[in-house]
C-alpha cells in the first residue's frame, strides 16, 4: 500500500511540528537549568541537572510543578542573599504554576485545545521571566 501525495505531506508536516517542539522544550529546560547554575549552591532548592527529569513521560507532568516551585525559592532566596530589588514577591511562582495546571488540563477531552493554547501563553510568559530572573542574577555579578 503506497502512501498518496497528501499523506507523505502530512507526515512531513507532523515531524517538522514534533521536531520544533521538542527542540522548544531543550531550549526552555536549558534556560531553567542555566537559571539554577546562576543561583549559588546553598540557595539552589534543587539541582540544575535535575531539570530534566520533565523529559520523563507521565512523571516529567508531576516534576514540572516541583521544578516551577524550586526555581521560585531559589531566585528569592538568591535576591535576598545579593540584596537584588525584587519586581515580585513570588518569582513568577503563580504564572509557572497556572502554567503547569494548564499544562495537565489540555489532556482533558473537549476542555484540552482551550487549555493548551492558554497554557502556552502562560508557559511564554514565564519562560520570559525566567529569563530576565537569569540576566538579572548574571549582570548583578558583573
Amino acid at each position: 500500500m503506497a502512501l498518496g501525495e497528501s499523506e507523505i505531506i502530512l507526515i512531513v508536516a507532523l515531524l517538522i511540528f514534533c521536531g520544533l517542539a521538542i527542540l522548544l522544550a531543550i531550549l526552555y529546560i536549558t534556560t531553567l537549568q542555566n537559571t539554577l547554575k546562576a543561583v549559588s549552591e546553598e540557595n539552589q532548592k534543587m539541582k540544575p541537572n535535575a531539570v530534566w527529569m520533565m523529559f520523563i513521560p507521565g512523571f516529567g507532568m508531576v516534576w514540572q510543578f516541583i521544578v516551577v516551585k524550586a526555581i521560585s525559592d531559589s531566585l528569592k532566596a538568591e535576591y535576598i542573599k545579593r540584596n537584588l530589588p525584587e519586581d515580585e514577591s513570588n518569582f513568577a511562582y503563580s504564572t509557572g504554576k497556572t502554567s503547569c495546571i494548564l499544562n495537565c488540563c489540555a489532556m482533558v477531552p473537549y476542555l484540552g485545545i482551550i487549555a493548551a493554547l492558554i497554557g502556552l501563553v502562560f508557559w511564554i510568559i514565564y519562560w520570559s521571566k525566567i529569563v530576565n530572573y537569569k540576566n538579572s542574577l548574571i549582570s548583578s555579578i558583573q
